[in-house]
Order: structure tokens, then sequence, then C-alpha cells
């Protein structure tokens, strides 16, 4: 692999008409710095994730050959996974996650890591969250990061996708990455979406439709009037859940929505050079000759509140239906069906409406944005936090946190029996102390519903930020 590319080459994109382009294929083209016969073809990276967890290896392997990394301003680290979201001022106790955050601070000194946001910083918070509020994530660019939600940020019209920890060492030590050509989908939503009905329900009804594996092997594009109506973090929830239906990554054509967004955050381009990414950034679209290898259209109206049923998120359904029965499962999914509803403790042909549940949490690169926030407060306003519920309200970054204090919304939470936690994963993954116990049903605005994810034995029903809120002030999933 070569590593003599520079910024002005990695920056050199297409302009005008492109002949029959999506806008994966200008992004792409782009950043190829070579291909090798028949094998994967080396891109270069604008801009690359880090964070504690898949990170250690990657830094040490870099100490083992005697490598430094080659361009460290190009790297953003924050902790994030294994981060405490109680007492963060305090020593981290769990000696795993302390071990983890105590490398990874190694690991960013002896590196001369100059974008380092360790646990307290002021920019600290979950990765996918932070990289979009300090303008990190721009129209155009190429993202990795060791984590498979890195996805979310092809909500500003970027090729995004999530690595791993050996390519984490290959983008440290070359600023490129192997990777072979995934094919093209794009998905539209003709029409709006109904009162009530989040960006999160829209990107479970697609994965319930497509399953989890219907975009394998495919980088999808979201596109028609629902999906252009979004705010940027609507649509950073869509781009978000793209790798739990097997697609590699999501995008979506950046327009006056994502300029309005990205304008001054302190990473952003300033002055001539804003006006100049600015005007590229408007040829950032899919052409009108464009084909693309697999189609599909939903009509967005047709959508209602969503939560799921089983253990994988394509195991959804509307919040009114009924659990599938046996007859409706093709014969060869009927084992793996039954298993899923055993641990979850539901049955075939089952409705969930008035099912009672133990926990609440709002969070995680899916969901814990200021909008998501605003959203469950908006809910729970005037009303009281059922007393069979524990509620993890979790911030994804400090900046999140800050303004909800700043909107008061805070008051309105601890009024109606909720406390705000720090920063962090938190009861998105069993990786830290916000973990479900065994047998508890969490209704929860992550991303992953597997068995044991927000801890060993925990069943976990997927749902937006307005069902999770019904849920917490009533007790039970109820229609909100």
């Amino acid at each position: 692999m070569t590593n003599k590319i520079t910024d002005s080459q990695a920056r050199k994109f297409p302009t005008g008409d492109s002949g029959g382009k999506t806008l994966f294929d200008k992004i792409w083209d782009a950043h190829v710095v070579s291909i090798i016969e028949n094998g994967p073809t080396q891109l270069y990276i604008d801009r690359h994730f880090c964070h504690e967890v898949t990170s250690p290896q990657a830094f040490n392997g870099l100490r083992t050959r005697g490598l430094k990394v080659y361009r460290p301003d190009k790297t953003t680290m924050t902790a994030d996974h294994n981060t405490p979201t109680i007492n963060q001022e305090l020593p981290v106790k769990d000696p795993i996650s302390k071990n983890q955050l105590d490398q990874f601070a190694k690991n960013a000194a002896e590196f001369g890591m100059p974008i380092f946001y360790p646990l307290g910083h002021e920019k600290n918070g979950v990765v996918h969250i932070i990289g979009p509020e300090n303008g990190f994530t721009q129209p155009g660019m190429t993202i990795v990061c060791g984590d498979s939600h890195t996805s979310t940020h092809g909500a500003f019209g970027t090729i995004a996708f999530g690595i791993g920890t050996s390519e984490v060492e290959m983008v440290l030590a070359t600023q490129c990455i192997l990777q072979s050509r995934p094919k093209t989908m794009r998905i539209t939503f003709d029409g709006n979406l109904n009162n009530g009905v989040t960006s999160k329900d829209l990107a479970l009804y697609m994965i319930s439709k497509l399953t989890t594996g219907g975009a394998t092997g495919y980088f999808v594009e979201y596109a028609g009037e629902a999906v252009r109506n979004m705010t940027m973090e609507q649509r950073m929830t869509v781009c978000n859940l793209s790798i739990e239906m097997g697609a590699r990554g999501g995008l979506i054509a950046p327009d006056e929505t994502t300029f309005n967004y990205v304008k001054g955050r302190e990473f952003a381009p300033k002055g001539e050079e804003w006006e100049e990414k600015l005007a590229f950034w408007k040829t950032l679209k899919s052409d009108d000759d464009a084909v693309f290898d697999m189609e599909l259209t939903f009509d967005a109206s047709e959508i209602q509140p969503m939560i799921t049923y089983g253990t994988n998120p394509g195991m959804g359904m509307g919040i009114h239906e009924s659990i599938p029965t046996l007859d409706e499962i093709d014969e060869a999914g009927r084992i793996s069906f039954q298993k899923s509803l055993e641990y979850m403790g539901f049955e075939p042909g089952e409705k969930l409406l008035g099912k009672p549940i133990d926990y609440v949490f709002l969070g995680s690169c899916t969901n814990g944005r200021i909008e998501d926030f605003r959203l469950f407060t908006n809910y729970v306003k005037g009303r009281k936090k059922a007393d069979n519920v524990t509620a993890w309200l979790v911030p994804g970054s400090w900046k999140v946190r800050q303004q909800i204090e700043a909107e008061g919304l805070d008051k309105i939470l601890e009024e109606a029996g909720f406390a705000l936690r720090q920063p962090g994963c938190s009861a998105c993954l069993a990786m830290n102390d916000d973990k479900v116990p065994a047998g508890k049903y969490a209704v929860s605005t992550s991303n992953r519903n597997f068995e044991g994810r927000q801890g060993p034995g925990a069943r976990t029903i997927l749902a937006g930020p307005l069902v999770a809120a019904a849920a917490a002030v009533n007790g039970k999933i109820t229609m909100p």
C-alpha cells in the first residue's frame, strides 16, 4: 500500500455531469488510491473515529511494528463504550473498563493524537454523536470507525462504515483501507410520516420488511419526500440502523438541511473555504440517469409506531399488531423464531400492547440526541414515571446534556420522576455498569435486541423515543 497521497489529491472530487453515477459512486471513485487486480480497492479515508474498545490492539500492532500514526489529525478519539454514566468524576471501579480507558489515554499520548476526548472532557460523548455535533462529519467524506454503527455519518452524504481492529491499525498506519466495492441500493419513502411516528419507527419498519439480511452486500441511499423532510438528527437515526438489515452502510444526499446543520460548527470549514466546500457539496447527489443494483419503494404514511418482539431488529411490528403465528413463518425459520420467543417469554399471535415492562433506556448513538430528549420530555411533561419502571436517560454527549439543561428539559424530567445520567453508550450494550437484569423487559431506543445485548438474560424491546416515554409513565407498552 502507498501512503504518498496528498490532501489535495484526496479531496479532488468529480464535479458537474458525471454520466449516470450514484452518490455512492461519486464519493467512492474520488477516494480510490489504487485497485488491486482481482482484489479490493485501496480507499483514502478522510476521517477516522476511534474509541477505547476496538483500538488497543491496533495501537499495539503499530508499537510492535515500530510504526507511527501517519496522519494523527485525521483521527478523532473519544471514550464511550466502557464509560460509567454516574460518578464519572470518580475513578472507574470496574477493572476491565478502567484498564481500557487508561490504555486509551496512554495510546493517545504516546502516538501524539491531538484530538482526544477522555472521560469528563467537555467534548466527550458517544463517538457517532460527537462527530457531527463538532463538525468533523462533512458531506463527501469517507469515514470509518471500529464500530458497526459508523453508518450514522452517512446522513451527511458520506461513505461511512464500520471496520475491524486490524483495519483500524491499517488506517492509523496509512490513512487508507482495503475494501471490496459493495453494490448499490436505493430505498425511497414516498409521502410523509403520520403524527407520532418517528424516524426510528421508519427504520424499524424498513428492517422488518427487508429482514436483517435483506441489504447484505449493498450500500443504501435513502430518498423520497419523507427523508427530505427529516431533520439531520432524524436522518442520522435512519442511517445508523442501516447495518441492522445487513447493509454495509447508508447515506442521504446533502441538502440545505445538511448545510445549515454543519455551518458554524467548530471543525467545519470557515470563510472562503466554506464557500468552496458548499459549492462542491451541492453537486453531491445521484444523477437522474444513475442505475442502482436494487430499488425499493415504501409508503411512509403506512408506518405506525413500531416495537420489536424477538431477538433481532428485523423481528418488528406495528405497536397495534400481533406477533406472527407459526403459520406465518417460513418453515425454515420456525425453529429460530420459536427459540427467540422462548427467550423473550412471548407467544406466537400475542399482542404486546399493555405488556408490563421493567426498564426504559433513552440514549445510544441511535437516539441519544437533543431531539430525542425533546420528544421524550414533551410526552412525560405533567405526568409521572411509573413506580415499576427503572429509567436510564443518557445523553449522547456532554453537549447534548448541556443543551438539555439550557432548555430546562432536566427540570421537567425531574418533576416527572426521571433523572439524567452522564454521557456514554450505557445500556445499549453490556460493556459498562448499566446492565438490565436477567428476565427483565427493557423498552430501549438503542439499535440491537440480541440475546444478552443489554445484559445476560435481559429482554430488549426496541422502540422510538415516544413509545419509550409512553412505556415509562404507564409501566407497560402503550400507544403514545
